[in-house]
């Protein structure tokens, strides 16, 4: 188990701006960024659906590519909690005198890296190997859900800029590993039951 890590040292300063920044916004604005924290991978989740969905016409191949984009999201999602466990950041609002616009999360539900940050960047990087046009709109949602979960107050910068990362190479790593599947595997499922997942 490494030592926690004493965010407030690493850019506590700017954490400090961002959420003083927040209480002088307008009410709306701080009400559709604490939505999007709250709400914004739901969003994500669809994006991937509607790039299954539109891969199925483009053969099986590319639906089967669709397919493991969740996956990769998953595997991102693990090796981030892993690193919650390992790093244990307490959440900026617990160490430092500010009200936030999100309750602050439960003691033990460590910061650094950010698993929202991550699952977003994951699903950006993965997309982007089912459709470019999927995968950059994906990219603005995982920039804007990791500056909504500063904005709200429960990450500091570099919890948010490190899940990223992480999500982003994960997942990278995933989708070019499973690319490398058996030639014509997709059209050799595609006549199993799992045929209505592939073609449409």
């Amino acid at each position: 188990m490494i030592l926690a890590l004493t965010g407030s040292s690493v850019d506590g300063p700017l954490y400090r701006e961002v959420v003083d920044l927040a209480h002088r916004s307008p009410g709306p604005l701080d009400g559709v960024v604490t939505a999007w924290s709250a709400y914004g991978l739901a969003v994500v989740a669809l994006l991937m659906v509607a790039g299954w969905w539109r891969a199925r016409r483009a053969g099986a191949t590319a639906a089967l590519t669709a397919l493991t984009a969740p996956v990769a999201v998953l595997v991102a999602f693990g090796v981030d909690a892993g690193l919650k466990l390992l790093v244990r950041e307490d959440r900026p609002c617990r160490g430092l005198p500010f009200h936030t616009l999100e309750a602050c999360p439960a003691p033990g539900d460590w910061s650094f890296p950010s698993n929202h940050a991550a699952i977003a960047a994951a699903a950006a990087v993965a997309l982007f190997f089912v459709s470019r046009r999927l995968g950059a709109v994906a990219a603005v949602c995982a920039v804007a859900m990791a500056a909504s979960r500063v904005w709200v107050g429960v990450h500091y910068p570099h919890d948010v800029l490190a899940g990223a990362l992480v999500g982003a190479l994960v997942a990278f790593f995933v989708m070019t590993v499973l690319r490398r599947r058996p030639q014509g595997l997709a059209e050799r499922l595609a006549t199993t039951r799992l045929r209505p997942l592939l073609v449409s």
